[in-house]
């Protein structure tokens, strides 16, 4: 996979090890970070709601006729798919978000995980409190200032304009500043991904232990237990020390650097996989007594990088991988041949990232290199008699080519199974709704917006926007990253 340097022009997408130039941050030691305010600084980012969602409400159709009124206009600016005329800016409209927070990074943070915390699911109150983790990409000549930072955002007010009712404010201050701490773990090398896995407690006074996975440039894996920086946050005068820095175990089985790993939510001690620039996949288990065993036989089948793993979220022996050889393939651990089940060949270029339905574990998303996405029908693979290769040739039963660069990053919502995220390349994060269907006379209405799906609910501005991600315990708040990272929370969703 080609690399760039941080000394390369950066105004094309990112892919694999590639990373943007750093920031203007004087100190990069500096334990709390910074946060932008969207409405009181000038800056270039823009978030435009598109679309349709089709609820026949008539509230809804009166606030889509409205917007119509627009989108037909010659006007209409559609990011991602237009560009700014010489000395135009682009402003978010605050009337479309929830909440809205973007934030910098001493240097920029290209994968991310959220972690889950003991404040309640389903919350809605404001201000929000998140805690997340994230591998920083420093330019080569700096590979030493790279770490893992572990963070607990904070303070995060609701927009001004936002009546929502069903939202409990405990703070009316919403012009207050969000409060971005972190704590970060030495490691010197860029990290291409970094996920996280939670192990249950069995003592229920006791926070789970919280374990991050990360894959780096250098070929190794790094497993830590963050458990300790996480607690630190709510806990004044703790001091996290230099030993529980050290990575609990270094993964070394890989000769090649690579950018997909996943932890498998059906193994609460944790599981692993690992998949490489060479197409060889490793899976790494927990033992009973906390250390970890890596099979030295890889799942061999790929013809070039794995780009995406996936556990399945219903069977423990399952997984699913995407590769720049255009296929997803599913695997059953269990199998002496380490030879996938199922092949499909779903793209003509690489397929960078995947993600399978929590709600209807039959459903598979995945998005590829020419901006194309779509969602498959697992129950539609059937092998063919020779092997594990699909016979025909399935079709997606969803399949979108809005983007116009390649995909970065896709996620289906936590609870709704037909809400979808997307990132890609050309500088979007965008909301779907696979559940729309237009009718005749909305097909009318819809005629004079140029290439924009029904089944889009919004676009946001994501400067080099790479992974995207739901929080699970906030419903609608999202995470995205790319030159900076973006919190936000949509009136859509």
């Amino acid at each position: 996979m080609s690399k760039r340097t941080a000394d390369d022009d950066i105004s094309g997408p990112l892919k694999g090890g590639d990373r943007p130039d750093a920031m203007d941050i004087d100190d990069k030691n500096n334990e709390m970070g910074e946060f932008e305010d969207e409405f009181e600084d000038e800056f270039e980012d823009e978030i435009f709601e598109a679309g349709v969602d089709g609820r026949p409400d008539a509230e809804r159709e009166a606030e889509e006729a409205g917007a119509m009124d627009v989108d037909n206009t010659p006007g209409t600016f559609i990011v991602g798919r237009m560009k700014l005329d010489p000395g135009q800016t682009l402003s978010p409209d605050p009337s479309t978000y929830r909440m809205l927070h973007n934030l910098s990074t001493p240097w920029p943070c290209l994968s991310f995980d959220i972690i889950r915390d003991g404040l309640g699911d389903n919350r809605s109150v404001f201000p929000a409190t998140m805690y997340t983790v994230a591998g920083t990409q420093a330019e080569s000549s700096k590979a030493s200032d790279n770490c893992i930072m572990v963070m607990k955002l904070s303070a995060l007010s609701k927009m001004q304009n936002d009546d929502d009712e069903s939202s409990d404010d405990e703070d009316d201050d919403e012009d207050s500043d969000p409060l971005l701490e972190h704590k970060s773990i030495p490691l010197n090398s860029t990290t291409n991904r970094i996920r996280a896995h939670q192990t249950p407690s069995s003592d229920p006074s006791k926070p789970a232990t919280t374990l991050t996975a990360t894959m780096t440039e250098s070929s190794h894996v790094y497993i830590h237990d963050i458990t300790p920086h996480l607690a630190s946050f709510d806990n004044p005068g703790t001091i996290v020390t230099p030993q529980q820095n050290k990575p609990l175990c270094t993964i070394r089985a890989h000769k090649s650097e690579g950018y997909a790993v996943d932890w498998s939510p059906l193994h609460p001690q944790g599981k692993l996989l690992t998949g490489d620039n060479d197409g060889l996949i490793y899976a790494t288990t927990r033992t009973d007594g906390g250390g970890f065993v890596t099979d030295t036989r890889p799942f061999v089948g790929h013809s070039s990088s794995v780009e995406e793993l996936q556990w399945s979220p219903s069977e423990a022996s399952v997984f699913a991988s995407a590769s720049s050889d255009g296929t997803i393939r599913v695997w059953d651990v269990r199998s002496k041949s380490r030879k996938p089940a199922l092949t499909m060949q779903v793209s003509n270029v690489d397929v960078n990232v995947m993600s399978w339905s929590r709600q209807q574990t039959h459903l598979l998303a995945s998005g590829d290199d020419a901006g194309v996405w779509g969602v498959w029908d697992l129950r539609q693979w059937k092998p063919s008699a020779a092997g594990g290769s699909v016979a025909g040739k399935p079709t997606p039963i969803a399949s979108f080519n809005f983007h116009t660069e390649q995909i970065t990053g896709i996620e289906w919502h936590p609870t709704d199974d037909s809400i979808v995220a997307v990132s890609a390349g050309d500088n979007t994060v965008t909301l779907w709704d696979l559940a729309v269907e237009l009718d005749d006379e909305e097909s009318r209405d819809t005629a004079g917006v140029q290439d924009v799906p029904p089944q889009l609910l919004f676009v946001h501005y994501q400067n080099l926007a790479k992974e995207v991600h739901w929080h699970p315990q906030i419903p609608g708040a999202l995470v995205a990253t790319g030159e900076e990272f973006s919190v936000f929370r949509t009136i859509s969703v």
